[in-house]
């Protein structure tokens, strides 16, 4: 049986050493804040930004709440985010994905001035990524390789393979896969063989939104399985991942859950590139 990987306990981990070190820029008179826009009452994002909210309070980070009406413009919101990118005492920005049909969601993204990109998903953001230069790196990818580098789990080189391509989160871990000297393969819907790819993978890492979707025929013996995707069961209030949980923690070495794996650390990884954000603009 694989050992779990716990992202509850390592978040906590990670949120408590951004606390320490949110506390050491107080001393120096600095303050740390995040804006939290949210546009509409869609259930789920309600939640995110709640858990964002709860997680700013446990750090020590400062943070503003717009919630604004489904019926915003687009135009209203750029503005909005103009003022923000305008406000030094602002430090981070982040805008609730998915927004209303209405509003262009990548007009939105790009807005965001990169330096309070703290999403990680300003295309200045992505290019910094690729050639190594020090930026913000999205949330959920930098999760994961908290969740692995905490795991002793040793990824130079590693043969990571990654089934999704999405730019949240499959193109960014391979790129912080790679920094680690990782050889990396990137699977998708058009790969022919995933079964016998997966297989060779020390590290296999699910991105691809599709329930259950890997169970153990795909996981070599020993390998440690990350399953990123989050699913409510039909007809439940129960939840699964990408990965068929029960198969594949069989033959892996370790894997992390769903709930309980991934996900808190994609709110820690938010609140270390908040800490960050004040350091870069504080030039430190």
């Amino acid at each position: 049986m694989a050992e779990l990987i716990d992202g509850k306990r390592i978040s906590t981990e990670l949120k408590d050493e951004v606390k320490a070190k949110v506390a050491a820029l107080k001393e120096k008179g600095i303050e740390v804040t995040l804006a939290v826009i949210l546009v509409g009452n869609d259930p789920a994002s309600t939640v995110y930004v709640g858990n964002k909210k709860k997680a700013c309070e446990y750090t020590g980070i400062n943070s503003k709440s717009f919630e604004l009406p489904e019926e915003t413009t687009e135009e209203e919101l750029l503005k909005l985010i103009d003022e923000l990118n305008n406000d030094d005492s602002v430090n981070g920005i982040l805008v609730q994905l998915p927004l209303p049909k209405h509003i262009d969601e990548d007009k939105v993204i790009r807005r965001i001035s990169p330096d309070k990109d703290v999403d990680g998903f300003h295309p200045e953001s992505v290019g910094r990524l690729s050639i190594g230069v020090r930026g913000f790196v999205s949330c959920t990818p930098a999760g994961v390789i908290e969740l692995l580098k905490r795991s002793n789990v040793e990824m130079d080189g590693a043969n990571a393979v990654i089934v999704g391509r999405s730019n949240i989160v499959g193109k960014p871990m391979g790129m912080l896969l790679l920094r680690e000297n990782a050889t990396v393969t990137i699977c998708h819907s058009h790969t022919k063989n995933l079964k016998e790819i997966c297989k060779a993978a020390d590290i296999l890492i699910i991105a691809i939104g599709q329930p259950k979707f890997i169970d153990g025929s795909f996981v070599k013996e020993g390998a440690t399985v990350i399953d990123v995707g989050i699913h409510r069961i039909e007809g439940t209030k129960k939840l699964c991942g990408d990965v068929e949980f029960e198969s594949a923690e069989k033959v892996a070495g370790k894997i992390t859950p769903v709930p309980g794996g991934v996900g808190p650390m994609t709110i820690a990884g938010l609140m270390n590139n908040c800490y960050e954000a004040a350091c870069m603009q504080k030039g430190l």
